[in-house]
């Protein structure tokens, strides 16, 4: 029941992640970094961007069965559907938002904040959720894997590249830059912000959905005259005297 409820739960998240992308390409002041490739190669290229979102989640997949190599495990797998609902979803999203066209800079700027936002709280329950990775981010972990990165730092160099890379294609396609503007900057810099604003504001979600393991502790034992203290976060340097206490 559990696995249920997180699967459903990470799938909202996926749909509202692509609600928040397709806001943001929207805003035509450039799309996210993981969405940068997918959407130059859609503006000049006959496939959607939904559909480039699919080839290139692939391919990352791909990079990750050869980085991992014998430590590519079968739930790596479960990116695949994951990649082609979310693809899906992205190019259900833009046809539902077919009718969002800014006239002006000002509107532009106010669709690509809501994009952020959304975007943000999508991520957020994809994160809440805990069950699969999108490819983006299943590529980063593997790279700090193999290679003991941090993954914040790898995080940025990957966002950096996929930019660059989407800029260099759209110079060669175009000879203009589409799809890479300040909107690609503002994204990737307040996306992670946004999910971890809305993962302090409902910090009871976990224990409001799945439970805590004092729940299950008081479940499965009798009650008895023993008080039992449970520390289950680090809110500080005095954690560690606090149990020892």
């Amino acid at each position: 029941m559990e696995k249920l409820k997180r699967y459903t739960i990470f799938f909202i998240g996926l749909f509202i992640n692509s609600l928040g992308v397709s806001l943001v390409t929207k805003a035509n002041l450039g799309t996210s970094p993981i969405s940068s490739i997918p959407y130059v190669l859609s503006l000049n290229l006959p496939l959607t961007l939904g559909q480039f979102t699919i080839i290139f989640s692939l391919f990352l997949i791909l990079l990750q069965l050869f980085i991992l190599r014998q430590n590519f495990k079968l739930e790596h797998l479960l990116q695949v559907p994951v990649s082609i609902a979310f693809g899906y979803f992205i190019d259900l999203t833009m046809i539902l938002l077919k009718l969002i066209h800014p006239h002006s800079y000002i509107f532009s700027v106010i669709t690509l904040l809501t994009g952020c936002l959304v975007l943000g709280f999508g991520v957020y329950l994809e994160v809440l959720a805990d069950v699969a990775m999108l490819p983006g981010e299943s590529f980063v972990r593997a790279v700090t894997f193999v290679w003991n990165t941090d993954f914040g730092i790898t995080k940025i160099i990957f966002d950096v590249s996929m930019t660059v890379i989407a800029a260099i294609l759209s110079l060669c396609f175009a000879q203009r830059l589409d799809g890479v503007r300040e909107g690609t900057i503002l994204a990737a810099l307040s996306v992670g912000f946004i999910a971890r604003f809305f993962g302090r504001i409902f910090s009871f979600a976990p224990s409001l959905l799945f439970g805590t393991p004092l729940q299950a502790a008081s479940a499965a034992a009798p009650l008895s005259d023993t008080n039992i203290i449970a520390v289950e976060q680090q809110f500080g340097k005095s954690e560690n005297e606090i149990r020892k206490k």
